[in-house]
């Protein structure tokens, strides 16, 4: 028969294994509550992301619609009318044909400079073409054409060597930061920097233009949130980060960082 003092520490050593083994399965079943916290957490995400993808698609199709409607189709329209014209004219007198010629051939030449501008606004070709570097030229140009202002690039040439999809998404995020500065920034001179630095690519754009305040923003209604939310997640799906500052009197910046490499987050733009 056991001494009592031998069963006594037996029965404490089983009892601080119990211990250990309730609060390791305390910790797992904690581990695993986190877990599927994180899980629905990604869902409601994952889910609100799909709604915003199929808004932004809707509000893109009825801008599209509603410009070829009120321009091309009118254009259409007037070209038909001037064609019925010509042929009116061919049968009675050609004096003054020529001069109708020419109005219904500038019809059509507007007519196909408004497609193309379509056809850039969707996809600019000098992007797959080119690269990058001369899509940011064209879309700089454009730019200060059409507001006046100044725009100053500085780029690393060795960009041009980042997969396709993030060089899209750096395209974009521009483009929609510019389109910011142009309708509400009220600036004069916008930066815009583009610099591989080590394993990460980060761009920085930066106008002199009037602050807002950034939360405010973000959390505002969809139609007052600057793209902001479609520039974040743009810049997310291809595994990079974006922030954004805007202070009074030193205007905004927009920040983005992507890594050179390829990661598990990366999908296609």
């Amino acid at each position: 028969m056991k001494p009592i003092s031998e069963s006594h520490e037996e029965l404490k050593a089983e009892i601080v294994q119990r211990t250990e083994a309730e609060a390791a399965l305390l910790k797992s079943e904690q581990h695993h509550v986190e877990l599927l916290r994180r899980s629905r957490a990604m869902g409601v995400r994952l889910r609100l992301l799909s709604h915003q993808v199929i808004s932004a698609q809707e509000d893109e199709r009825k801008k599209i619609s509603r410009e070829l409607h009120d321009q091309i189709a009118q254009m259409l329209a007037g070209i038909n009318v001037h064609l019925a014209t010509l042929r009116s004219a061919a049968l009675h007198s050609t004096a003054d044909l020529s001069v109708k010629i020419r109005k219904t051939q500038r019809m059509v030449e507007r007519s196909v400079q408004t497609v193309h501008r379509f056809a850039q606004e969707l996809r600019p070709p000098v992007l797959d073409d080119l690269g990058l570097i001369p899509a940011l030229h064209a879309e700089l140009k454009q730019f200060t054409e059409r507001t006046g202002i100044r725009v100053r690039l500085t780029v690393t040439a060795s960009v041009e060597g980042l997969h396709i999809n993030k060089r899209t998404a750096l395209f974009r995020v521009a483009q929609a930061a510019l389109t910011n500065v142009g309708q509400h920034a009220n600036a004069t001179k916008v930066e815009l920097t583009l610099t591989k630095l080590g394993d990460t690519v980060e761009m920085n754009l930066h106008d002199d233009g009037r602050s807002f305040d950034v939360e405010k923003v973000l959390f505002a209604r969809k139609d007052r949130r600057l793209g902001l939310i479609g520039m974040r997640e743009r810049i997310e799906m291809v595994g990079g980060e974006f922030s954004i500052t805007s202070k009074p009197g030193q205007g905004t910046t927009i920040r983005v960082q992507i890594p050179w490499k390829n990661t598990r987050r990366s999908i296609t733009a």
